[in-house]
């Protein structure tokens, strides 16, 4: 039953991805070829991702979506891995389901443009929250975990009833109170967004300014932003590049470059993953691609699992900086920056990181084996059947930076593109729709994150956290390079316990303040902001890259922990660059 509701769920999220991509397509083709438009399109885009997002979040309560830091829990017996954890997601589920309710019994008036009620966008947040109960309630019993289930069920209602009847008054800022439990949560497992939930409802014992509606409420408008509709777009043209097989020729053409070289397979992997970063912009997605494509290979060639596997992870990181790039697309939703200034940076970025991470592969990765140099003719070859995708991240990134086209459009486009290759190669629509339903659960797993989020965001603006890193900042002379300094030392710590989209939707609206007040430009902090979190994807204890590749690989995550380090330094490295550039110019 629960694997019958959840491929309900994901065929349900397929779909209205699907319709997503078919209005704002028909959108892109009525402002460009016929100069009009459609009434109320961006706001009905909105209201079906906030219903993509609801109908897949929980499909996000285990595995990788799941964003769980498991370090305490996987100690404990089987039967009692998750049970606080559970508890959390109990908590988080409650808030969902009653704060949902409480609004749509309280919301009046309809929308303008859509003419619906406005409470049905809080009922699909609602809905979400039942079936995130039901879902999970589920998956314990076919685990055979019936007590520890009853545990967690217990102690999330005790905590979500008994909270409204508490109020503790500390004198201390609230979102310092939100922090704790939220760290409490990823300590015993919890998902990161129902940690973040469960967090902010906990805070109202503590005088956090957000009542349980307006926690709903503030996490709904926080998925309500068209320019995220970009990410599911984007992972969808990543995940059907790779069922057309461009992934594959993409890996051709590099290896004809670069493949003759020292240590020539690894330094493939790591320019095919510069070229794939130009349509996927999810290093997620990229890290799966290369430890199902080229771990065998590199172990073949003589390479030891665990440097194959940090090879694969350490590449993987451009993916996120390279344009189009789903970080830049969550600083600027939190930031207002400008999107197609970001991706240019993310160029310069990304380059200067593929460059440092060659040469730590030339001398690090030994030359267990290189591939005989292709000829011209080979080149030429390679480079026109490659074409198709290498085009397709220029041709985007270049629509979005002059102006041409909007970003969500940009990503609807290309995932319309990719859509029609992975058709035109395999034939079978099965494998394009088993791409929707992929990408439609990872998108809502990062906008379940970015909602969840939002409440944290808002408690930390609420107590003026900016403020006191200003005053910080001033404390150390004021200068841009103290701004500097002390930011990379916050991200760097805070890399390292946080998701990286949760970092820079909570710290990047914090910090920028005062890099801009220090005369540095936006654009390159943003740029350093998304780079320093994105090197915490190889980092203990929850370098996401590290366990998707030992996922895949069955290599250890400590194994991969120790043989990245070589490519973890030239990353950094890169970063100190960053920074040097930035203070100069």
């Amino acid at each position: 039953m629960a694997q019958a509701v959840e491929a309900a769920l994901g065929t349900l999220a397929a779909l209205l991805l699907a319709a997503l991509l078919a209005i704002v397509l028909c959108s892109v083709v009525m402002r460009y070829v016929f100069h009009t438009g459609f009434v109320g399109v961006e706001e009905l885009c909105i209201w079906l991702h906030v219903a993509l997002i609801a109908a897949a979040a929980p499909l996000g309560l285990d595995g990788p979506l799941a964003m769980r830091m498991d370090l305490l829990s996987r100690r404990l017996p089987e039967q009692w891995r998750f049970a606080a954890a559970d508890g959390f997601s109990i908590v988080a589920g409650l808030v969902f389901l009653f704060g949902g309710g409480e609004i749509m019994a309280l919301l009046g008036g309809t929308s303008p443009a859509l003419g619906l009620p406005e409470w049905i966008r809080f009922g699909f947040v609602g809905a979400s929250g039942l079936m995130l109960l039901v879902v999970l309630a589920l998956k314990r019993l076919s685990q055979g975990r019936e007590l520890c289930l009853g545990v967690s069920l217990a102690s999330g209602v005790a905590i979500y009833l008994a909270i409204p009847l508490l109020s503790v008054d500390t004198g201390l800022p609230a979102s310092l109170f939100l922090a704790l439990v939220a760290a409490l949560g990823l300590l015993s497992a919890a998902p990161l967004p129902h940690a973040f939930l469960a967090a902010a409802y906990v805070a109202i014992a503590f005088g956090g300014g957000l009542p349980e509606p307006a926690i709903v409420s503030t996490a709904v408008s926080g998925m309500s932003k068209f320019l995220l509709l970009a990410i599911p777009f984007f992972l969808l043209a990543g995940g059907l590049l790779t069922v057309s097989g461009a992934a594959g020729r993409l890996v051709r053409f590099a290896e004809t470059l670069v493949g003759h070289r020292r240590a020539g397979l690894a330094q493939t992997t790591l320019l095919t993953s510069v070229f794939f970063s130009g349509a996927s912009g999810s290093s997620v997605a990229n890290a799966a691609f290369g430890a199902s494509t080229f771990y065998p290979e590199l172990v073949r060639k003589g390479y030891a699992p665990e440097r194959a596997g940090a090879i694969i992870a350490a590449t993987s990181v451009l993916d996120n900086v390279i344009p189009p790039s789903i970080a830049f697309l969550l600083l600027a939703a939190a930031t207002q920056l400008s999107v197609g200034s970001l991706l240019v940076g993310g160029f310069f970025a990304g380059g200067l990181m593929a460059l440092c991470l060659a040469f730590a592969i030339h001398f690090s990765a030994g030359d267990p084996g290189t591939a005989p140099r292709a000829t011209a003719a080979q080149c030429r070859q390679a480079l026109a059947s490659a074409l198709p995708a290498l085009g397709l991240g220029i041709i985007v990134v270049a629509g979005i930076r002059f102006g041409v086209i909007t970003t969500t459009e940009a990503a609807a486009v290309a995932a319309a593109y990719t859509l029609l290759l992975s058709l035109a190669a395999s034939g079978r629509p099965v494998h394009a729709f088993a791409s929707f339903r992929q990408a439609a659960a990872e998108a809502a797993a990062i906008g379940l994150l970015i909602g969840t989020a939002a409440p944290f965001a808002f408690l930390l603006a609420l107590d003026d956290i900016a403020g006191l890193v200003s005053r910080c900042v001033s404390m150390l002379g004021g200068g841009a390079f103290a701004v500097l300094l002390l930011s990379n030392l916050v991200l760097l710590t805070a890399g390292l316990v946080l998701d990286i989209g949760a970092a820079i939707l909570l710290l990047g609206p914090i910090l920028l303040p005062a890099a801009v007040a220090a005369g540095i430009d936006p654009v390159q902090f943003g740029v350093i902001v998304v780079v320093n979190l994105m090197i915490h994807g190889l980092t203990p204890p929850i370098g996401i890259l590290i366990y998707v590749v030992s996922g895949v690989t069955r290599v250890s995550p400590t194994a991969l922990f120790g043989a990245v380090l070589p490519y973890l330094a030239a990353l950094l490295f890169a970063l100190v660059v960053l920074c040097a550039f930035a203070l100069l110019f």
